[in-house]
């Protein structure tokens, strides 16, 4: 039974803070015994600041986060989903860009992030992810990994269970959610749309989150998660500034029996138009 680590992190303005940070997990989760490491959204850098962050946002191939976290996990022998990071995709534009890296520091699958976070909270928080972003256009597949075959998705992606029945249907036995959820949009549906996500599929979620209040002056909700294929909440995090890790364990045995108990994705039909 593949044991494995979520890293909730407090990521800020500084790469080379972060980056340290990361690595240190990474060796972290090998000594308490990790398959892999979950990481969240944009753990390299955090900053609300487009044009501060502008200057630390490179192309992939020159990103000295990726290259650390790559060197870490070949170092420490271990599975890593880098949740994601701001990376250069031409144009001027940003990639809000998602990993999987094996044991030998290869990447294994990447993913950008489809769907853009573009909200007025009530609490007059006002965010614009396409003003900078370039969505991605592709679903993302990673076989073979600790914990099965493995879907790609980041954040906002939760809202749109469209994605998740596509990964589904194409044999995911886990997906990873990694988030920079706000507060307000925490509290009301993280957890419903994790456990809905989770039961609808039939497979086990994982949602690495950053948590508390950052040096861009965000705060974000926390809550790393695991959850079952029947819903059931294996782990979670919970709130707070500090930077931590935690461990579960991921039975996947449990999806056929999930599935046997209540077929669903056995018995999807296709929609007909109104």
């Amino acid at each position: 039974m593949p044991r494995v680590a979520l890293y909730q992190a407090r990521s800020g303005i500084d790469p080379a803070a972060n980056t340290a940070a990361l690595v240190a997990a990474v060796a972290t989760a090998t000594a308490g015994g990790a398959a892999m490491l979950f990481t969240p959204e944009l753990s390299g850098l955090l900053d609300a600041n487009r044009e501060r962050a502008r200057g630390h946002v490179v192309a992939e191939a020159d990103d000295r986060t990726l290259a650390a976290v790559r060197e870490a996990a070949a170092k420490q022998g271990i599975w890593i989903s880098l949740g994601s990071l701001a990376l250069q995709a031409g144009a001027g534009r940003f990639a809000n860009r998602g990993f999987v890296i094996d044991p030998s520091g290869e990447i294994r699958g990447r993913y950008d992030k489809i769907h853009l976070f573009d909200v007025d909270l009530p609490t007059g928080e006002r965010w614009r992810e396409s003003a900078a972003y370039r969505p991605g256009e592709a679903v993302t597949l990673v076989p073979g990994t600790p914990v099965g075959a493995l879907g790609l998705t980041i954040c906002y992606d939760l809202r749109f269970p469209a994605l998740f029945a596509r990964l589904a249907e194409a044999g995911a036995d886990t997906i990873v959610i990694p988030a920079a959820f706000t507060v307000p949009t925490g509290k009301a549906h993280w957890h419903i749309l994790l456990r809905a996500r989770a039961i609808e599929a039939g497979l086990f979620v994982v949602a690495a989150a950053q948590g508390g209040h950052h040096e861009d002056g965000r705060r974000t909700y926390g809550h790393s998660l695991v959850v079952d294929p029947w819903g059931e909440t294996l782990l979670d995090m919970g709130e707070g500034d500090t930077p931590h890790l935690a461990f579960a364990e991921i039975d996947l045995a449990r999806i056929a029996e999930v599935r046997g108990r209540v077929p669903a994705l056995a018995h999807r039909r296709p929609i007909p138009a109104i």
